[in-house]
């Protein structure tokens, strides 16, 4: 087939989760498909660094999208019914380019990654279309607004409102939708919109991420993310204020390495707390995970699927999550992985897996054993396979074949 795969962010190369998702699934549709990438870039930077994309596609589309124009477009769309947040993502450009793309080539089947991009290609008949929303936005905005003071309590809960309403409305212009876990997928039927929905699962790349050599350190405590994402700043913000004291009060010398990209003030404070490390960006997170006894996620909001838990627990490194973090992970609590929902649970948590070798050996090979038999790439995608043969193949007259 020939495939355009519209996505909101370049997906090269695949070291944030809005790029992990798009990025392999190109990488596979591309093993057996003629597959045309159409993407925005902030950067000519970013460009520069995704240039090995061009090893996983038959050809790339690309325009950039600049700061100012970006805000311009959001501010336009306050007063409209259209989400202030999907002007982020849009460039006439791009727009302009994927039109005469279409123009050109026949196209058996339209892809998008996140509905951010849908309208690109929303009203486009001449070809079979899946919409994979990851998460569902909306919802991740309107639990910003019960977050957030106020005024940017309001603006999530209109955009969020809105996002809702655009999210249901784009579901109803392709032929099948799909999200990345079991409650996101159930958000998505509640849209009633009588399109097929289904979800296929992200996986890990479990020989990159795997356990390590070297033996780890029974005081140390890591938290792995970008940490210009709200979410995991104020995670990591209310770990070291509520979380952390309990646990040095009696185990003194434990520390916690806050490991991740672009560090607000706000984080690179912590590093004043006895105990805290905070080390910005970094080559290579796998070390800093290996060498850790235990990874927390202390995220009160999350949607969808968390890398850093996937991440980890190939890597057999135990992790404790919040309640919400781990409903996106296919993972029995107690077993594969631990929960807390206060920060003395959070506490005790940690400190028995510290304090008992055993328990967290057992933990950390239940992890690794549960994201190779339910979060690895390869049953992922051919379980998008056996989706896409169901509901977007195409027989000899056009109509759409069932079997598969």
């Amino acid at each position: 087939m020939r495939i355009l795969f519209v996505c909101h962010r370049f997906p090269f190369p695949p070291q944030r989760g809005g790029k992990i998702r798009p990025f392999n699934i190109i990488r596979h549709l591309s093993q057996h498909h003629d597959v045309t990438v159409a993407s925005p870039v902030r950067s000519a930077e970013e460009l520069e660094a995704g240039a090995g994309l061009a090893n996983h596609c038959a050809r790339v589309i690309t325009a950039k999208i600049s700061a100012p124009a970006a805000l311009a477009r959001m501010v336009a769309r306050l007063p409209t019914a259209a989400p202030s947040s999907m002007g982020y993502f849009y460039s006439p450009g791009l727009a302009r380019r994927i039109t005469a793309e279409l123009a050109r080539t026949r196209f058996d089947l339209i892809f998008v990654h996140c509905a951010f991009v849908a309208a690109y290609v929303s009203e486009v008949t001449s070809a079979k279309k899946v919409l994979d929303f990851g998460d569902m936005d909306s919802q991740k905005w309107l639990a910003y607004a019960h977050a957030r003071a106020f005024p940017l309590s309001l603006g999530y809960h209109v955009d969020g409102t809105k996002l809702r309403r655009a999210e249901a409305r784009l579901a109803t212009k392709f032929d099948l939708c799909t999200c990345t876990t079991l409650g996101e997928l159930e958000v998505l039927r509640s849209y009633n919109t009588g399109v097929p929905a289904d979800w296929f699962p992200n996986g890990v790349d479990t020989e990159y991420f795997r356990p390590g050599d070297a033996p780890y350190d029974p005081n140390t405590v890591c938290f792995v993310g970008r940490m210009d994402y709200y979410p995991n700043q104020e995670g990591v913000i209310d770990f070291c204020r509520d979380v952390l004291p309990l646990i040095r009060a009696r185990r003194p010398g434990v520390a916690l390495r806050v490991v991740g990209a672009a560090p607000s003030a706000r984080i690179r404070d912590l590093g004043q707390i006895p105990g805290v490390t905070v080390t910005g960006s970094v080559p290579d997170v796998r070390p800093y995970v290996q060498a850790s006894a235990v990874s927390v996620a202390p995220l009160l909001i999350a949607r969808g699927t968390q890398n850093k838990i996937l991440e980890a627990m190939a890597m057999g490194v135990p992790t404790i999550s919040s309640v919400a973090a781990s409903k996106g992970v296919d993972a029995e609590p107690g077993r594969h992985l631990l929960t807390a929902s206060s920060p003395r649970e959070f506490a005790e948590s940690v400190l028995c897996l510290l304090e008992n070798p055993a328990e967290r050996k057992r933990v950390a090979e239940a992890a690794r054993a549960r994201v190779l038999s339910h979060h690895n790439w390869q049953s992922s995608m051919a379980r998008l396979d056996r989706l896409i043969d169901k509901h977007c193949r195409s027989g000899p007259d056009g109509a759409t074949q069932r079997g598969a």
